[in-house]
């Protein structure tokens, strides 16, 4: 696996996901607090689309970053993402 990067710039994790034609979304669980996902359209039942904006400010409001990976291993693109606390 090539080397993954962590970011909060809300340009770079937009245009990251937008280059893989990903979707901002939430995991839909009733009486829970909203857990970030990214919808890449593989039929995932358990996810909701949200506005670019409500997705922002869950992931400010929860101190999150973005670790994602530009290109596997061996070279091609690579959808490897997840969402951690900030530092």
């Amino acid at each position: 696996m090539s080397e993954a990067m962590t970011t909060s710039n809300h340009e770079v994790i937009r245009a990251w996901i937008e280059a893989r034609e990903g979707r901002p979304a939430v995991v839909a669980a009733p009486g829970k607090a909203a857990t970030l996902r990214v919808d890449f359209g593989e039929g995932d039942e358990d996810l909701r689309p949200i506005e670019w904006e409500d997705f922002f400010k869950v992931l400010d409001d929860n101190n999150l970053a973005f670790v994602h990976q530009d290109m596997t291993a061996e070279g091609s693109t690579s959808r490897f993402n997840k969402f951690v606390p900030r530092e």
